[in-house]
């Protein structure tokens, strides 16, 4: 193992070797050599990506009725209550529409009295018209219209019964309507949006309108990140997030990956996808709509042997090897996952095969180095 760490630790990373060995050719002079050492650190491949923040839980609180706003009792930032009265629309037409509703309940019921009493008269008439029937003093018409009368007086009656259940729901839905002149916040939080003054006339006509956005929780923020369709596939749900925003240039949040939503969002015929990210937030820092730098952690790898990625990438020609000291190898095309690094030993160069780990895309993880080659005669 010792053997090996030796090896690895005097690894070449000849990005500009080539141009330097020919351009020495050219002049006579001798090759200029860049070399790296193998060192030991963390190699980390991230997918980067903006987006923005919001807070994982937002409400819109609206109007169900149209009036002027009365009163308002929070404004921005104001922290609230589930129940607690945001603010009041002008009571006085809603008032207005509840004594016009008990006026009608009250009719309605007169009506009914009034048709009960002819009900009554009719059920009366119709029972002397059957005794007289019976002994033939009256026509048969005039039984039947008897008979006519009773059924029209109980059927008025029952039309007026059902007014006064029409007018009774008019008289609670006035009294629902006048109670929602009273807005009232729907959650615990804190009011991150006011839309409305005093004395702002507000129409709910076809919609609701949004009179405050109120944040369930800001100590948790989630952020809406977009992810290219090239990078889709290494996207996970629980891989570690980092991000920054413009206004904490030195502070890097941490967060993970909760969701990625296959919907895609087509701009300028670039498609994205949205990954929505837990960005915890107990410092109260982040703000929604705050716009973010991101880094998904797509590989980690801590404490590994490394070398720079020109070293892996370097493939010497003939003249090259000629120009450094080094005698011609013969050419082989590397596995998957192993390469040819080249050990520089002050004089000449000396191919060395390795396996290759992780990659971050400046350094890549060396997992094994045996002995150098033998140089080729």
């Amino acid at each position: 193992m010792k053997r090996k760490i030796a090896i690895l630790a005097s690894l070449l990373a000849l990005a500009t070797i080539a141009v330097a060995a020919l351009s020495a050719r050219r002049a006579g002079d001798a090759p200029q050599i860049t070399a790296a050492a193998v060192t030991r650190g963390s190699i980390v491949s991230a997918v980067s990506a903006t987006g923005t923040l919001d807070a994982t839980t937002s409400v819109q609180v609206g109007s169900q009725v149209s009036g002027t706003v009365e009163q308002m009792l929070a404004d921005y930032n104001s922290i609230v209550r589930k129940g607690q009265v945001l603010a009041r629309l002008d009571q006085s037409l809603f008032l207005s529409a509840i004594e016009q509703a008990r006026a009608n309940v009250v009719k309605a019921q007169a009506d009914v009295e009034r048709l009960r009493v002819t009900e009554t008269d009719a059920a009366a008439k119709l029972e002397r018209a059957r005794l007289l029937a019976e002994k033939q003093l009256i026509p048969a018409t005039d039984l039947q219209n008897a008979e006519v009368t009773l059924q029209l007086a109980q059927a008025q009656v029952r039309s007026s019964e059902a007014q006064v259940t029409l007018a009774r729901a008019s008289l609670e839905q006035a009294d629902v309507n006048l109670s929602k002149t009273v807005i009232t916040s729907p959650i615990d939080g804190i009011v991150v949006s006011r839309s409305v003054d005093v004395g702002q006339t507000v129409a709910a006509s076809l919609s609701a309108p949004t009179l405050f956005v109120i944040a369930a929780d800001l100590s948790r923020m989630q952020l809406s990140a977009s992810i290219d369709e090239s990078d889709l596939g290494r996207i996970k749900e629980g891989q570690a997030v980092t991000f920054t925003v413009d206004a904490y240039p030195s502070t890097t949040f941490h967060g993970d990956v909760r969701q990625v939503r296959l919907s895609p969002v087509v701009a300028s015929n670039v498609v994205t996808y949205t990954a929505i990210i837990n960005a915890p937030n107990p410092e109260l820092k982040l703000k929604p709509g705050m716009t973010a730098t991101v880094n998904v952690e797509i590989v980690r790898r801590d404490n590994v042997l490394r070398v720079p990625v020109a070293a892996v990438r370097f493939k010497p020609t003939a003249e090259v090897l000629k120009a450094i000291g080094a005698a011609p190898v013969q050419a082989a095309r590397d596995a998957r996952g192993t390469a040819t690094l080249w050990q520089y030993t002050g004089e000449t160069a000396t191919p060395v095969a390795v396996k290759l780990g992780a990659s971050d895309g400046a350094w890549t993880e060396l997992l094994d180095a045996p002995s150098p080659k033998a140089r080729n005669s």
